[in-house]
């Protein structure tokens, strides 16, 4: 079955891929066949052809390796002419204006920046699913001993400036928590937060974890993870939760009367405590209610590391996402997100002592990655 799931997920990467660049190339043909230019080919894919057939003297062709499409403009590019492999080399093409070679220069672009809007108006009306981690700017979990525990940040704590720039969101680029930190200078970085209703700013000093030396270097950062409900995707059978009385869908409110804000809270104190009870207040259907729960080294798990380096268990499964909801953006609300993130992207490249370098920019393989994430 998960092989199937990636096989069709694969096959969506590909389409999409493939559907970009082909609804480019198309812009350029139309453009040059209205501009009356000569046309020699336009084929999907590449590759040994699968099909071909000459029509109105422009031979169509579909490829057997599906990596995008190309357009043949011996006046614009003619590159087959020179190798030897183009029909026009037999003749002396008419040579084309400025305006001409401007119009089907521009229209590729053009007819990609058409297909982003067309996306755009899809996910304003179907709407997309967006994580709370995503849109929060409250620290669900500081990690011990970081530089933001050095910092005097605290979990619960709503974040309001970064750098002296008001963050929205958690994630992305832009007006958000871990891009501001990362795309940061100097030895420290001012964070402005809330708490209880009283305003502070603390100086947290980033750090960056050394990194092989055939990967990307790590960026810069204060080990903070954003809120994210403690929501219970599943309860093992006869595991101590389970006999405590916590069922799927509670979420975690407390430990030991203490309240959390993110998963990583409960492991936190099952390692501190080890298997002291614990009283779990969770949040069911309105209602809180409290448990006490033993956590337990499990008799049995295969493939398990010697008894020693096993730690105590609840037998909880969490909802990774958290709650999730639909979001409405607005096709010129994306469209400018996007363009905000290019400019922040470009600022942060060419900013002096910025950590962020060409090394961090993705290629082909890195963004049909990142189009495999977005279908899981």
């Amino acid at each position: 079955m998960e092989l199937l799931n990636f096989l069709f997920i694969l096959l969506e990467v590909i389409v999409l891929f493939n559907l970009l660049i082909i609804v480019h190339e198309l812009g350029h043909f139309l453009a040059a066949k209205w501009r009356g230019l000569v046309v020699e080919r336009f084929g999907i894919w590449f590759g040994k052809p699968l099909w071909e057939k000459e029509f109105k003297g422009v031979k169509y062709s579909l490829g057997s390796i599906p990596a995008g499409g190309f357009v043949a403009l011996p006046q614009m590019a003619p590159m087959e002419a020179i190798e030897g492999k183009g029909d026009s080399e037999q003749k002396e093409l008419p040579p084309i204006g400025v305006i001409d070679k401007i119009i089907v220069a521009f229209a590729g672009p053009l007819f990609s920046f058409g297909l982003a809007y067309v996306f755009a108006v899809l996910i304003w009306g179907i709407g997309k699913p967006v994580s709370e981690r995503d849109t929060t700017t409250r620290i669900g979990y500081v990690f011990p001993d970081s530089p933001a525990e050095k910092a005097g940040l605290f979990s619960g704590d709503v974040i309001k400036k970064v750098n002296g720039e008001f963050v929205t969101r958690w994630s992305g680029i832009g007006d958000a928590v871990t891009w501001q930190i990362v795309s940061s200078t100097g030895d420290s970085v001012p964070i402005e937060i809330d708490r209880a209703g009283q305003t502070l700013i603390v100086d947290a000093k980033p750090e960056k974890q050394d990194a092989e030396w055939y990967k990307r270097g790590n960026l810069r950062q204060i080990q903070i993870a954003p809120f994210q409900t403690p929501l219970i995707a599943n309860v093992e059978e006869n595991s101590p939760a389970a006999v405590a009385g916590i069922q799927s869908n509670d979420i975690v409110r407390k430990v030991n009367d203490v309240a959390i804000y993110h998963p990583r809270a409960l492991s936190q104190a099952i390692e501190e405590l080890s298997e002291e009870e614990l009283v779990v207040t969770v949040e069911r259907d309105g209602s809180m209610m409290d448990f006490s729960v033993r956590p337990v080294i499990p008799s049995y798990v295969e493939d398990a590391p010697p008894v020693e380096d096993q730690r105590p268990m609840v037998g909880i499964q969490w909802d990774l996402n958290g709650n999730m909801k639909i979001s409405h953006p607005s096709p010129n609300d994306q469209i400018r997100a996007s363009v905000m993130a290019m400019v922040n992207t470009f600022k942060a490249l060419f900013a002096e002592d910025s950590d962020i370098g060409a090394q961090h920019l993705s290629g082909p393989v890195g963004i049909m990655r990142i189009y495999y994430m977005l279908f899981q």
